[in-house]
């Protein structure tokens, strides 16, 4: 059986828009942890704001991005707010782009 790896995973969670600022998860820097065992993936995340109102849809777009790989049968997402996010966990190439 094929391994999952975790840049494979990531470059799922890439697809995975925040719907008010236009970035992917991966950028913002929202993703602090992918976890691949055989065919499970675990990811733990935070999101801009603990008030965040699309709280549901952002967890749901990881969800359904990290199951669209072929050998994934399920994907648990655990939300923390700690480390609390901030720009600084945002890609060079993003901050720039907010600059």
């Amino acid at each position: 059986m094929a391994k999952i790896t975790k840049e494979e995973i990531m470059e799922k969670l890439g697809t995975v828009i925040d719907p008010e600022l236009g970035v992917d998860v991966v950028n913002l820097g929202l993703i602090y942890n992918v976890d691949v065992k055989d065919t499970e993936v675990s990811v733990r995340m935070t999101l801009t704001t603990p008030g965040c109102p699309l709280h549901d849809t952002m967890i749901n777009g990881v969800k359904t991005a990290v199951e669209q790989h072929p050998l994934i049968s399920k994907c648990e997402v655990n939300l923390t707010w700690e480390p609390a996010w901030s720009p600084d966990m945002m890609s060079d190439k993003v901050r720039s782009m907010f600059a």
